[in-house]
């Protein structure tokens, strides 16, 4: 199917990945954690091949849902980066202003 610019939705949509990739690639500092993830995510988004950008978008939601409460990291004891968080929470709630909860998006 194409768009209304004439470009397939495949084609936007691994241009929306790469672009994607790229900025996961950008900063100055990085940790092993943020490292893993990017890894992660860049084979995700390299061995999909997506129908829109809505298909895109719900694949990476569904895998920063997966990351954040199912995979436990080493670097945090063996517990998943939403129950460090709520660890953290309980330990120094002066530091939160919202409750730690499991939603894949942007802060608001």
């Amino acid at each position: 199917a194409l768009q209304p610019d004439g470009t397939s939705l495949i084609c936007s949509a691994r241009t929306s990945a790469s672009s994607i990739v790229s900025r996961l690639r950008c900063g100055r500092r990085r940790t092993g954690m943020v490292e893993r993830f990017n890894g992660r995510i860049e084979d995700v988004l390299q061995s999909h091949r997506f129908h829109s950008g809505e298909d895109l978008e719900q694949t990476i939601l569904r895998y920063v849902h997966l990351y954040n409460s199912q995979l436990p990291q080493s670097a945090l004891k063996a517990r998943t980066p939403i129950d460090a968080l709520k660890d953290w929470q309980r330990q120094r709630p002066e530091l939160f202003r919202k409750r730690v909860y499991n939603h894949a998006g942007c802060d608001r």
